[in-house]
């Protein structure tokens, strides 16, 4: 499964987003807004408008710290 994260610098709930999935041994790629701004766009286009943004497959994407959502992700 390959999980993406959205995020932005200075994001506390992106960091402790990807902190978790880290400690749950779940890969991920993210991807940094601050560093790729094309991004944003698709972020918009998507109906999201903070971050983080919680992308795997299988499940329906979701923006923030979701303990509950990345414990399903987890399995």
């Amino acid at each position: 499964m390959k999980v993406t994260i959205y995020s932005k610098n200075n994001c506390m709930q992106c960091k402790m987003t990807k902190r978790f999935l880290t400690e749950h041994n779940v890969a991920f790629e993210e991807r940094n807004i601050n560093q790729n701004p094309e991004y944003v766009s698709y972020l918009k286009d998507q109906g999201f408008q903070s971050l983080p943004v919680v992308e795997a497959p299988g499940h329906k994407a979701f923006f923030g710290f979701r303990p509950d959502q990345l414990q399903q992700i987890a399995g």
